[in-house]
């Protein structure tokens, strides 16, 4: 059985609820090990959860200075590559406290359905 729409939403409503509550353990529980990341200008190998968590904290000041109230997405592609792997395209939506955009960015996910995950 392939990843469905609705496991795709579930995961990244999860992701987006983690970076708008600061939760950087809650959203490296939701990555595999180790950790790619790519883009651009750089990329990376994280191989622990802790080196997850420290990445991730280290973007906390500047989304606070910037006022974040929120973070939201819009699935842009799904490419299903096998029964257990499937590349989603997305927009990430970061807003204030009123519900406006402050910026937002384009990013590819990698998500594998694990025994009890995606």
């Amino acid at each position: 059985m392939t990843v469905s729409s609705e496991q795709i939403s579930d995961y990244l409503t999860q992701y987006a609820a983690s970076l708008t509550n600061f939760d950087a353990q809650s959203a490296a529980e939701l990555r595999s090990l180790p950790g790619t990341m790519v883009d651009d200008r750089f990329s990376g190998v994280l191989d622990s959860r802790e080196d997850m968590v420290q990445g991730l904290e280290q973007s906390y000041p500047l989304y606070q200075k910037l006022g974040l109230g929120a973070v939201d997405y819009e699935v842009l592609e799904e490419k299903h590559l096998s029964q257990a792997l499937v590349l989603v395209g997305l927009r990430w939506i970061f807003l204030d406290s009123d519900g406006q955009e402050l910026t937002d960015s384009t990013s590819y996910y990698l998500l594998r359905q694990e025994a009890d995950r995606l």
